[in-house]
């Protein structure tokens, strides 16, 4: 994961090794236009999953953002998902 700025964003090579991964045939390939799709889902979802654990440690007044606040809006944010 690159940031520019406070632009996430994912390499789509790394993105498209992880989906072959878990491809059982070798022959199977996945197409560039899934890739654009999946590393746009994943931006979205860690966007959404910091600005909720944002909120969630503001809502504790702490002034910084850690794993435990996370994992209090982690099952919503993948039931949401």
């Amino acid at each position: 994961m690159a940031n520019a700025g406070n632009e996430i964003a994912f390499k789509k090579e790394t993105v498209a090794k992880l989906l072959t991964r878990s491809f059982k045939e070798d022959k199977t390939k996945v197409s560039s236009d899934a890739v654009v799709l999946v590393t746009e889902m994943l931006k979205v979802f860690v966007e959404e999953a910091t600005r909720r654990a944002v909120k969630q440690a503001s809502s504790e007044d702490c002034d910084t953002v850690d794993i435990e606040h996370f994992e209090k809006i982690l099952p919503q944010l993948l039931l949401d998902f």
